[in-house]
Formats: C-alpha cells, structure tokens, sequence
C-alpha cells in the first residue's frame, strides 16, 4: 500500500524543496503483530506516519487493564505534537496492529524545516487546532454519552468513511481493541452489536458491518447536530 505525503496534513502545505528534505529524511520501520513499538517514559525524538497496518496508543490502568487511548490507520501520523515540547517524552505505548509499516521523521530536523517558512507554520497550526477540537468531541463522546450511543457513534462515523460504492465496512481493529478504545468492555461491545442487529439497524458478518437503518443507527448515536449530512427519508 501507498501513500501519498503530500496528503499528510504535515506536509501538505511545505514547498518543494521543504518537502524534498522531508522525503529524504523518513526511515522506514517494520513492525511485528502486537510488537511494542515505544514506551509511556521513552524519550519523543520522532513521529511517525502509518503505511500499513495499525497502531494502537495504550496506557495502563492503575488495576493494570490495558486502556486504548487512540488506534491509528494507514494515513495518519502519531506523537507530531510532542516535538512542540522540551525533552517530551512519549505518553503512551504503541503497539502493533497486525504487521505494520511506518515512516519515522525526526523532530529536529522537521523543527528546522518549519522555522525556514513561518506561512507554513501557521497553516500547520491551524490544521493541529482542527484536529484538537475533533480530540474534543471525541472525549464529549466518551465521557458523555451512553455505551450504545458511543458504539452507535462509532458505527456511523465508519459507515460514512467506507469508500463510496461500499455497502460495508471493516471494522479494521480486533473488538476486544474497539472495544478499549470506547470504553466499554468486550462483552458491552458485542451485546451492543447484537441488540442493533435485533433492532434491525445493522447487520455484521464477521468483522463486517452493513448499516440498514442510517436514520435509525444516527437517531441512536444522539449527534444528529454534529454531522453535516443530509438523509433523506425513505
């Protein structure tokens, strides 16, 4: 699988030869199905973009229970936002998802490309504070909403990301790390898928998911406010 940089909100605003330096500073690294990456304390010297396969961010409960804090898809970067920081250090542990294929960038040289452009900068600002205020909802969702409003919210925020055509999606991640990620337990997640399918709003295959009932799924999630698509009834 390929992906085009330029389509990294990192880089898409760097010049050509801003992003010639980038290329030409990004090491591959492949990973091992639930080989850890780095650690929560390991020092944050580099960021990394997804190639293949997946990255869960974890951290660990006082009781010692693995808590998914973020799962990271082909496309998207992770740890960017530390090289803003003095000394950081990684917050969390990332494991692989599957084998995985990254690209590592390190933070002080990109730092150098940055302060040659102070344009690119400020967009690349304006991008992080997009991506903040989404981090936002997303802890309004965890903390606010209902287990099966959060499930619901998941399943329709992948139903709408699916490549047009589609008439399902994967859901990409084991359930037990869905699961994590929403807060809820294993047994909560499944119960919840098969209390949809009863209901008639979805139907799963496997680790396939086929919505049936689009407004019947967003009635459940509660954001009808917060996504901008028209559905028309049926």
């Amino acid at each position: 699988m390929s992906i085009d940089l330029k389509q990294c909100y990192l880089f898409a605003h760097l010049d050509e030869d801003q992003f010639e330096k980038v290329k030409g500073m990004a090491h591959e690294i492949r990973l091992r199905d639930g080989q850890l990456f780095f650690q929560s304390g390991d020092p944050a010297t580099h960021f990394y973009l997804v190639i293949q396969g997946q990255i869960k961010l974890t951290r660990l409960s006082m009781q010692g229970q693995e808590k998914v804090i973020e799962i990271i898809s082909p496309g998207q970067t992770f740890a960017e936002a530390l090289m803003f920081g003095e000394s950081p250090e990684y917050p969390v542990n990332a494991v692989a998802i599957g084998d995985s294929y990254l690209l590592s960038f390190e933070n002080t040289t990109f730092l150098e490309i940055l302060r040659g452009s102070i344009d690119t900068c400020f967009r690349l600002m304006g991008d992080m504070s997009h991506r903040l205020k989404s981090l936002i909802r997303e802890i309004d969702e965890l903390t606010l909403q209902s287990a099966s409003c959060r499930v619901a919210s998941f399943l329709w925020k992948r139903w709408e990301a699916r490549p047009q055509g589609d008439e399902s999606f994967k859901l990409q991640a084991p359930k037990g790390v869905i699961a994590s990620r929403l807060s809820v337990t294993p047994e909560t997640f499944s119960r919840i898928l098969h209390n949809f399918s009863s209901q008639g709003l979805i139907h799963v295959d496997g680790g396939r998911v086929d919505v049936l009932d689009e407004r019947g799924l967003l009635d459940f999630a509660d954001i009808s406010g917060r996504i901008n698509r028209d559905i028309s009834s049926n």
